[in-house]
């Protein structure tokens, strides 16, 4: 090891690299599992990725790391070398703790998972996931046990995702989104007038072949680069990459084209977060994304802020009509108001509105914890589920495959990620209305299909800081403000008051 501080810092980024590029090159080979792959590869490929994650965990726990991190302590370091040594050291003091035996069983479990969650739901069949969601949640707490014995489990799960908002803030969120939001879903309900929205201005039947164009399309309008990513159909939307190779997928419902559209334009918000990062940073903390309730807040402001938005579909439904004629009297405020109906009956998160969605969310949070606490067993996940869905949503799913079995987070062992979702819905609020204080004529660009000013504000004040910064000061960086609701319960009150005349 080099002796004078910027060699001995050069050599530890190298260090920080290779680990990178470990977990990079096993999530290509998680994205090609989920994309790609045949049905038959699943024994290899759980081998493999096991073997990069342990490969990776005895790398990044081994006497290289603390060698380095030892002799970084006693530097006089600048304010981005401190963030990258403070990134790692907690990626280090959190992987030491946990035995490498049990990283590779994680990573073979949850890989050998996704088949078995895919045939319980395509068979409707719980019972056929039950054993491997319960080996998960043994291995997930065991886990959490090795990092804090002392702490709430479900507290040091929700730190992997998580680690700079507490759960008690996540708890304090979703409490006030509960308290908020279900008089507002209510409400809209009650209203005699509200069947006067559009809510059938999209029906009929839409191809999968001419979705997937549209969905080129919309990337294309909003910026998508095809040099550094490409658009692919998986069971379970969902990107993935980084800033040189950032990955999208959707699916299609033939009866709603809203749905692989919303879900195009919400995976386009992660991509562009990824390829927004530090080119020069690449595999090290500065370079990386800070985190996924941040990640979250850019995917929900592409996909609510601006593809739901009224100006959006002014400017984009011509577009529409060009792959779909069927929809060429359909008004603007006709397709603004199908991408935002309330629904009354719906089961599915990802199909979700804007607010029912949150009661997805909460009710998977609730249950989540549960089993980790271990206050509820597996096998009484499908009554547990249905039942919290009837007193949230006042719905109840007559299968497994629209209930329980619908998510895939689950089978890759993610407890602890949902919360994410509404604390990402959260912050996106809070960074749009900063974004339209510096941009005023914001929704006349959006109108006119200009986005760049936009992609640069998030670029400045999101994308190039990695994480250089804690999710706190991030926010206070971006907004001037500490991380707040109250931007999201204002902008979706004030939305639907309108949508819906209450």
């Amino acid at each position: 090891m080099a002796t004078d501080q910027q060699s001995v810092y050069d050599e530890f980024v190298d260090h920080v690299r290779r680990l990178s590029n470990i977990n990079y090159a096993n999530g290509i080979l998680s994205w090609d599992q989920q994309v790609m792959m045949p049905e038959g590869g699943t024994p290899a490929r759980s081998q493999q990725m096991s073997t990069l994650s342990t490969l990776h965990h005895d790398l990044l726990t081994g006497e290289e790391t603390d060698d380095y991190l030892s002799s970084l302590d006693t530097m006089d370091l600048s304010e981005e070398q401190s963030a990258v040594v403070r990134e790692v050291r907690r990626q280090y003091e959190r992987a030491n703790r946990v035995p490498a035996e049990l990283v590779e069983e994680i990573s073979q479990t949850t890989s050998e998972a996704l088949p078995v969650w895919k045939e319980a739901k395509a068979n409707d069949d719980f019972e056929t996931f039950a054993p491997t969601l319960s080996h998960l949640v043994e291995l997930k707490r065991e886990y959490a046990e090795h990092i804090d014995p002392d702490a709430d489990p479900y507290a040091v799960l929700f730190a992997d995702y998580e680690p700079y908002l507490d759960l008690e803030t996540a708890e304090r969120v979703l409490e006030r989104l509960r308290d908020r939001l279900v008089p507002l879903i209510e409400n809209i309900g009650n209203k005699a007038d509200g069947a006067a929205l559009s809510t059938d201005a999209f029906s009929g039947t839409y191809d999968s072949e001419t979705q997937e164009e549209l969905c080129r399309a919309v990337l294309d309008r909003l910026g998508y680069p095809w040099e550094h990513g490409r658009l692919d159909v998986a069971p379970h939307p969902f990107s993935l990459g980084s800033q040189f190779d950032a990955r999208v997928t959707t699916r299609f419902n033939e009866a709603d084209p809203i749905d692989a559209f919303t879900s195009t334009v919400h995976e386009f918000g992660h991509a562009t977060y990824t390829l927004g990062l530090p080119r020069e940073h690449y595999g090290t903390p500065l370079g990386s994304s800070r985190n996924l309730s941040v990640h979250e807040s850019q995917s929900r402001l592409w996909e609510n802020h601006v593809g739901r938005s009224q100006p959006f579909w002014e400017q984009f439904l011509p577009t529409m009509a060009e792959h779909f004629p069927q929809t060429s009297d359909v008004t603007a405020r006709e397709a603004y108001e199908a991408a935002n109906q309330v629904y009354d009956d719906n089961l599915i998160r990802v199909e979700a509105d804007e607010l029912t969605y949150h009661m997805h969310i909460i009710l998977r949070f609730e249950i989540e914890r549960q089993l980790i606490d271990g206050e509820l067993d597996v096998a009484e996940v499908p009554q547990v589920w249905n039942d919290k869905m009837e007193e949230y949503l006042g719905v109840r799913p007559e299968t497994d495959s629209t209930g329980c079995l619908q998510d895939i987070h689950w089978s890759h062992a993610s407890f602890g990620y949902f919360p994410t979702y509404s604390l990402g819905s959260v912050l996106a609020a809070q960074l749009f209305a900063a974004a339209t204080e510096d941009i005023p004529d914001i929704e006349d660009q959006i109108r006119s299909g200009e986005f760049d000013a936009l992609h640069d504000w998030l670029t400045e004040n999101v994308h190039q800081h990695g994480q250089r910064y804690t999710t706190p000061d991030l926010v206070r960086e971006a907004t001037g403000e500490d991380y707040t609701a109250d931007y999201f319960l204002d902008y979706v009150e004030e939305k639907y008051s309108e949508l819906y005349n209450l």
